[in-house]
C-alpha cells in the first residue's frame, strides 16, 4: 500500500446535543481516507462538546470565537491557532459559520489555509427567509415561505399560510404547529436563541428525504447520498434514515447543483407528497450530522472534500450501497474533572 499524504484538518461541530454537530461524523470519514492520513484539529465553542475529549479521533482541540463575535475575531484565532498547527484545510460545519468563513477565506488563502465553500451569493439566496423566489429563479417546487419579525407579522402571515404551519428559525429548528397561540409561543422561544427573523413556511403532508452532496463549483455533482428518514426527533432532525436509491431524486440534486453551479458540501430536505412529487424544505450549507452514513454506504463525502480542495477537479461518484441504515444512540463517555478543568482554563488541549 502506498504512503498516505500526511493533511492536518480543522474541524468544528464537536458538540454532540439532541441537534448535534456534524464534526464528528465528518472526522470519521476523515479517519477512514485512502488517499490522506489526517492530523485533526478541533474547533470548539463550549467546553462541554465530547469531541474535545475523543483523543482517539481529534488530536488537538482549540476554542474559537462564536460566530456573532465576527469574521475578524474567528480569522485572529485561526492565525494564532495556524502558528502552532500549520493547518491546511478547514471544514466548518455550522450554518451560522459558513458565512463568516466565506467572508475570510482570502486571508485564510494567503495563509495556506484553503476552505471548500459556496459563493457569498449562493449562499444568501439559499437561505430559509429567500427559498421562494429561489424556488421561482431555479424551477425548483418548494412550499410558500414568509419571513416574520413581529408578532403582528406573525399573524398575518399564519392567516395566509393557514394551518398547521411549520415555524422555523434562521439556522436551526423546525416546530410543526396547528394554533396561533402555539405559533406564538416558538416565535418567542426560537427568535430568542437563533435571532430574528422567523421563518413560517407552508406545511406539506408526505414522507421526509435528504440527500447529502457535494458539488464543485462548476456544475458538476461530484457526490450524492440519498436518504429516507426513518425516526425524526421533536426538532425535525433524523435520528435513524436508510439509504435508497431513486432516481428522480438524484435527477432533482444534479439539477440544483448544475443551475446554482454549488461548491462545496450541501444538505437537501425534501418533502415526498402523497403524488409521488418531491418539494424542497431547506438547503443546508455543509455536511449533514448523517455525514457517516454516506461514507459507510461507499460515497465518503469529508474526504472528497479533501481531494476536491487539493485538486480542483475529481471524478464523481458514481454507485452507494442502499439499505444501509444508521441509528444515532447516546453513551456516557468518561474523563477526568481535571481534563475538563485544564481544557476551560487553557481553551487548547
Amino acid at each position: 500500500m502506498k504512503n498516505k499524504e500526511k493533511i492536518t484538518i480543522a474541524v468544528s461541530g464537536l458538540n454532540a446535543i439532541d441537534s448535534p454537530g456534524p464534526g464528528i461524523p465528518v472526522i470519521r470519514g476523515l479517519r477512514e481516507s485512502d488517499h490522506f492520513s489526517p492530523r485533526i484539529i478541533g474547533l470548539a465553542y463550549d467546553n462541554l462538546e465530547p469531541g474535545i475529549y475523543m483523543q482517539d479521533l481529534v488530536d488537538r482541540v482549540y476554542t474559537v470565537p462564536y460566530p456573532s463575535e465576527g469574521s475578524e475575531a474567528i480569522l485572529e484565532k485561526i492565525r494564532l491557532i495556524h502558528e502552532q498547527e500549520r493547518i491546511d484545510i478547514i471544514i466548518p460545519n455550522f450554518d451560522a459559520e459558513i458565512a463568516p468563513y466565506i467572508k475570510i477565506s482570502p486571508a485564510l488563502n494567503a495563509l495556506d489555509i484553503k476552505t471548500l465553500l459556496p459563493t457569498a451569493s449562493q449562499f444568501e439566496e439559499r437561505q430559509k427567509h429567500n427559498l421562494t423566489p429561489f424556488g421561482r429563479k431555479y424551477d425548483i417546487s418548494v412550499p410558500e415561505s414568509i419571513m416574520v419579525n413581529s408578532p403582528g407579522e406573525l399573524e398575518k402571515a399564519v392567516s395566509s399560510l393557514g394551518l398547521p404551519v411549520m415555524v422555523k428559525g434562521k439556522y436551526y429548528e423546525a416546530v410543526l404547529v396547528y394554533h396561533l397561540e402555539e405559533a406564538a409561543k416558538w416565535f418567542y422561544k426560537i427568535s430568542a436563541k437563533w435571532g430574528l427573523p422567523i421563518i413560517l413556511q407552508q406545511y406539506l403532508p408526505g414522507e421526509e428525504y435528504n440527500v447529502a452532496g457535494l458539488g464543485d463549483g462548476e456544475g458538476n455533482t461530484i457526490a450524492a447520498v440519498c436518504m429516507r428518514k426513518q425516526y425524526i426527533t421533536d426538532k425535525g432532525k433524523a435520528w435513524g434514515g436508510i439509504s435508497i436509491s431513486d432516481p428522480r431524486l438524484i435527477e432533482l440534486t444534479g439539477s440544483f447543483v448544475k443551475k446554482t453551479q454549488w461548491r462545496g458540501p450541501f444538505e437537501l430536505e425534501m418533502i415526498k407528497d402523497k403524488r409521488g412529487d418531491y418539494h424542497l424544505l431547506e438547503i443546508n450549507p455543509r455536511m449533514p450530522a448523517w455525514i457517516y452514513l454516506a461514507v459507510r454506504a461507499g460515497q465518503n463525502i469529508p474526504d472528497a472534500i479533501i481531494q476536491l480542495t487539493l485538486k480542483g477537479h475529481i471524478p464523481p461518484l458514481k454507485n452507494y450501497m442502499t439499505g444501509k441504515m444508521f441509528l444515532r444512540y447516546s453513551w456516557d463517555m468518561i474523563i477526568d474533572v481535571a481534563e475538563f478543568q485544564k481544557f476551560s482554563m487553557k481553551g487548547e488541549r
